[in-house]
């Protein structure tokens, strides 16, 4: 089956009213991605990446669930930290997603031979790296949330995050880890995301429609490497694309086996408002 047959099939909406009902969490849990790194911690972090377009009318509704899992985080002791990576096969259908990216579409095409799936579409749900999910089949999405909310991680900080006062394109933060006592070497990306979107559709299958996205890639950077048994420590300095605004951005830092493979650790930080 190819890329874009695959990519047409819809979400069953008894089963995304489902997804939706997922018990919430406290309040406290609800506002984990919004404080200081350190308290985030408290709960193991889960990362969730969403392989989305704008030009895909399936995509739409688990934008929204995305979004409910980031704000609602309805998983107990589990940091839910999500990305949403737009990729390029649906551009030339009517619509090119402002959003989408080359780097993200061989990123989940990656992941095609790693997970054993025999083709890539939109859209497309995987946990931790090792776990693809349906978007509809919310038992599913909770026992693989829960099974990896109780799965060790390696400890990642992000240390404050500074914008340059001469140029308010360029972050600088410190990124460090705990020791990767894993059986494998890991690497370490960070992605620049914009923390909200808008777009309206004019042409393609979502043409005429407003679109909402959060946490959205611009830029996911491998910055180093976490060899086993040892930690890792660095500065680090992020390019912003021009005009984008250093308050509407979060920084997510993964530590990940090669493939891709496992996601061994993730931490999420806020530029200072």
């Amino acid at each position: 089956m190819s890329r874009h047959s695959s990519a047409r099939s819809s979400l069953p909406a008894f089963l995304f009213v489902g997804l939706l009902s997922l018990p919430a969490a406290p309040t406290a849990a609800a506002r984990g991605l919004q404080v200081e790194n350190k308290t985030a911690t408290a709960n193991t972090p889960v990362l969730i990446e969403l392989f989305t377009s704008e030009g895909c009318s399936s995509c739409p509704p688990v934008d929204v669930l995305l979004k409910k899992l980031d704000a609602g985080q309805p998983i107990p002791g589990a940091q839910l930290i999500v990305l949403s990576e737009h990729v390029t096969y649906w551009d030339h259908d009517g619509w090119k997603d402002p959003n989408s990216s080359s780097s993200l579409t061989d990123r989940q095409s990656s992941y095609e031979g790693v997970l054993g799936a025999k083709t890539v579409y939109t859209p497309q749900l995987i946990v931790d790296g090792t776990q693809e999910v349906r978007a509809g089949d919310p038992k599913q999405i909770q026992e693989t949330l829960q099974k990896a909310a109780a799965t060790p991680k390696v400890s990642v900080r992000i240390g404050d995050v500074t914008v340059d006062p001469g140029n308010p394109t360029l972050l600088r933060a410190r990124i460090e880890t705990d020791a990767n006592f894993d059986k494998h070497n890991a690497d370490v990306y960070v992605a620049v995301a914009l923390d909200h979107v808008e777009s309206q559709v004019l042409r393609g299958e979502n043409g005429g429609r407003h679109l909402v996205h959060i946490a959205v890639v611009q830029e996911l950077s491998k910055v180093g490497k976490l060899p086993k048994g040892k930690s890792f420590a660095q500065d680090v300095q992020l390019k912003l694309k021009p005009g984008t605004d250093p308050k509407n951005v979060r920084l997510v830092v993964l530590v990940q086996e090669p493939g891709p493979g496992k996601v061994l650790g993730a931490a999420l930080r806020k530029p200072p408002m």
